[in-house]
């Protein structure tokens, strides 16, 4: 038998990835369009503003300002023995990550619904730009946070720097899982873009950016805090500033319900993405 007639008998069949796969080999094939769409993004973020990038370091340097004099100089809030400043700007920078990569990512399928229209490539690629965007801003943020530990005159110690991209990475895995998800259903419900400012401002008093776990005594109450997994990203920060132990059990259940955002947030997404073209 000639090998032409061997390929003639060859079969392919053409089928959608699962519903949890992310189609790894895809995503490589595009990966040029992460560079794109996140350099854009950025570049739309600061176009014509006069102070351009140092926007990124002055919400949150005057945000920890407000909160130091109403928390810490005038409701006396404990800070596990840090100076209040650098308490509330650790959880800050976590913070910033989540609640700019959530409103970012929850109105992008939205706001690209033009190039959507137009040609194909994996969609999951829009969600993570605009997340991207917010790792990018916190890179300045902790060039800040460093500067303001050094005029406070506290040494950071080293196990700080082995718990931040734990911290880090649980905050992206939460962003990206919980932005996945509301950029989905943005695009069918469109509630869902006047909900997302409310669930950042609700989420900022359940998680401990202001104050810290341990004036939480009871132990249920504390396992419900850390369902919110950017409970246990900035239990993780504070624990290498202050070198205290981790709770366990809380960073477990922070990193489970992570996890379960993730893959929650990935179904939605996988389940929609066929209908994006027609209803954005």
């Amino acid at each position: 038998m000639s090998e032409i007639e061997n390929l003639e008998r060859i079969e392919y069949e053409i089928k959608p990835a699962g519903n949890l796969s992310l189609n790894l080999s895809e995503l490589w094939q595009y990966k040029e369009l992460f560079y794109f769409f996140t350099w854009r993004d950025i570049k739309v973020k600061y176009k014509q503003t006069y102070l351009g990038v140092a926007w990124v370091v002055l919400q949150p340097f005057i945000t920890m300002i407000v909160f130091s004099v109403f928390f810490g100089r005038l409701l006396k809030v404990p800070s596990m023995g840090l100076p209040y400043p650098l308490f509330v700007f650790s959880g800050l920078m976590f913070w910033n990550i989540f609640s700019s990569g959530l409103t970012n990512s929850g109105d992008s399928m939205v706001s690209n619904a033009n190039i959507i229209k137009k040609i194909y490539f994996p969609r999951l690629i829009i969600p993570v730009s605009a997340l991207l965007v917010s790792v990018f801003d916190f890179v300045f943020t902790f060039i800040l946070f460093v500067g303001l530990a050094l005029i406070l005159g506290f040494s950071v110690p080293f196990r700080f720097f082995a718990f931040l991209p734990l911290g880090l990475l649980l905050t992206i895995l939460t962003t990206f899982g919980l932005g996945t998800l509301l950029s989905a259903l943005n695009v069918k419900y469109r509630d869902f873009r006047y909900t997302i400012p409310f669930i950042i401002q609700l989420t900022l008093f359940l998680t401990p950016v202001i104050y810290p776990v341990s004036i939480i005594k009871s132990d249920w109450a504390k396992y419900f805090f850390a369902l919110n997994p950017m409970t246990g990203a900035i239990n993780l920060s504070r624990a290498g500033l202050t070198n205290t132990s981790v709770d366990i059990i809380p960073l477990l259940i922070s990193v489970g319900s992570a996890l379960i955002i993730a893959v929650l947030g990935i179904l939605i997404f996988k389940k929609t993405e066929a209908y994006f073209a027609d209803l954005a």
